[in-house]
């Protein structure tokens, strides 16, 4: 079985930083603005991430309302977090264990990281009613995938070398 290897970089860690916080920077805008703007029979209601997740569990829809919490604000924030902490650790040694699985998590939750746009894609699809109904997409979508995009940067820039090499030699 062939092993998938990463591509080293030599400022790799300086690459996972700069890309972390750019994320970051985008991570605040996707929350605070609109992430998309539905007008149905002449209403219109723009809607934040946190207004969809609050209108979601009022309607009682928990289990969609969870779901967009999780994909949408905690994963994102939590993969962010665990990539600075990876990043500003590197030189330390201590710990490896710890952060061969914390890389692994990233690595596996990264696959997750679309599926808010590719849930406003099917809002979108469902909606196009013609003119009954309009669905537009507001500047927190734009901002939620450019979350996605360096944090999808960062963790593929991030060499875990060292931290697989501890684990072997043990």
């Amino acid at each position: 079985m062939v092993e998938k290897k990463k591509l080293q970089h030599p400022q790799a860690q300086a690459l996972t930083l700069s890309f972390s916080v750019t994320a970051l920077i985008f991570y605040i805008p996707a929350n605070v603005y609109p992430f998309m703007t539905i007008e149905m029979y002449g209403m219109r209601n723009t809607s934040t991430v946190w207004g969809g997740i609050v209108t979601l569990a009022d309607k009682g829809s928990w289990a969609i309302a969870a779901v967009v919490f999780l994909a949408s604000i905690v994963i994102p924030f939590v993969k962010l977090a665990i990539l600075f902490y990876l990043t500003l650790t590197d030189s330390d040694q201590n710990n490896s264990d710890l952060k061969l699985k914390l890389y692994r998590f990233v690595e596996a939750i990264g696959r997750w990281s679309m599926l808010d746009i590719f849930l406003l894609a099917v809002v979108v699809a469902v909606f196009k009613f013609g003119h009954m109904a309009r669905v537009q997409p507001g500047i927190g979508s734009l901002m939620f995938l450019f979350v996605v995009i360096f944090t999808m940067l960062a963790s593929a820039y991030y060499d875990p070398s060292f931290l697989e090499e501890n684990e072997n030699g043990k």
